[in-house]
């Protein structure tokens, strides 16, 4: 226990003694949670900007763009008459799609023909051009409907009657864990944890990193009676007690005071966020011994993390991606932490469903093992390249 202190308080002085530490954890993870909180505060994107392509200048063209335009969704910013014109606005990025409703718009209608409406889409804004379809095609059924409903009405047919022609099935769809349709409920959950790992993979490589490239590590392991288990744990001890506190304060912020539905137990959560902080804490501690270079270390966890954002199937579903791409996702621990999530946070499962990830954690952790000796090699002999 002396030699634990010892290194723990030596530990401790090199934190506080270089700003980087607490830049590098405290500063990022506070401006990462305001910048996505505020990013997304609305809950879902709203007034994306369209156009609209009238060639008919009829009253009911008119009115099917006001209309649009008081939906919640999308905002109508220009009413043009040429598609030239709304094409160059797509190309220019000041608008997501466009409408172009054709002529003889009202004489079809009134005269019961099918005019056709075209819709155009710039899909290199995905959200927002996705948004703004699916507003413009919901705009379009709605105003066909309330058409129709004004015909039959002419034809002399009651309410009950028109209605099993116009939607003779109901559709209600009931959104259990999120009612609201969120989208920081579905992403900042995972979004936020995910940037958590880059912060704990990174710190925790050039912590020990450092101490390998000024060759400090004789000393290091001196401090801890030369016991290297007592040097990795003296070390990463005070990084873990500051990660875990991020972490359950990331928590406690989404869940508590931003109210993100939990159907499940807030204990649950906890034990999922501290599991998920130990797997990366001990990934990082094995990139180091597999590659006891600073400059290769920080490469290969800058790499790994970033692609455990795209894989973890928090943003695209891991049963649309290839066979073998599946199987890499159960390599990064942030897939294990959003599969407890969904299950405790979205589903309220109980605990035997979450038993597989955590096993899945318990296997990261035991990856220090196998690089001990390596690591170890490293700290006394220095023989690896330091620039």
């Amino acid at each position: 226990m002396k030699e634990l202190r010892a290194v723990i308080v030596r530990e401790l002085k090199q934190m506080f003694a270089r700003p980087l530490y607490i830049f590098s954890s405290v500063v990022i993870m506070a401006v990462s949670v305001t910048f996505f909180l505020s990013l997304m505060k609305e809950g879902t994107p709203e007034k994306m900007p369209i156009a609209v392509v009238d060639h008919d200048h009829s009253s009911i063209s008119r009115r099917f763009v006001h209309e649009m335009n008081a939906t919640q969704s999308v905002e109508v910013v220009a009413v043009v008459s040429s598609y030239a014109e709304a094409r160059d606005m797509l190309q220019r990025g000041h608008i997501y799609g466009f409408m172009e409703l054709p002529e003889r718009f009202y004489a079809d209608l009134a005269s019961q023909r099918r005019p056709t409406v075209s819709f155009y889409i710039s899909h290199a804004y995905t959200v927002g051009a996705s948004t703004a379809y699916k507003q413009m095609l919901t705009m379009v059924n709605l105003a066909s409907g309330a058409f129709q409903r004004e015909i039959l009405r002419m034809k002399g047919m009651n309410e009950g009657q028109i209605m099993n022609i116009i939607q003779p099935i109901v559709l209600e769809g009931h959104f259990i864990a999120n009612p609201w349709s969120s989208y920081p409920i579905y992403l900042l959950s995972t979004i936020i944890p995910g940037i958590l790992g880059v912060v704990i993979v990174m710190l925790t490589v050039f912590s020990i990193g450092y101490e390998l490239k000024t060759s400090t590590s004789p000393q290091w392991l001196e401090t801890a009676g030369g016991n290297f288990a007592i040097a990795i744990i003296g070390k990463m001890l005070p990084y873990t007690l500051l990660f875990l506190v991020l972490g359950l304060g990331c928590n406690a912020l989404l869940f508590h005071f931003m109210h993100f539905p939990v159907m499940g137990s807030y204990w649950g959560l906890a034990n999922n966020m501290i599991a998920f902080v130990l797997a990366e804490q001990c990934l990082a501690v094995f990139f180091i011994g597999l590659l006891p270079t600073l400059r290769d270390a920080i490469s290969l966890g800058a790499l790994y993390s970033m692609l455990s954002f795209s894989l973890s199937g928090f943003t695209y579903p891991k049963m649309g991606m290839l066979p073998f791409v599946q199987a890499l996702t159960n390599i990064f621990p942030l897939r294990h932490y959003y599969v407890n999530y969904v299950y405790e946070a979205l589903m309220g499962a109980s605990f035997v469903q979450c038993i597989p990830q955590y096993v899945a954690y318990f296997i990261f952790m035991t990856l220090p093992f196998f690089i001990f000796k390596r690591l170890h090699g490293a700290m006394i002999n220095l023989n690896f390249p330091k620039k």
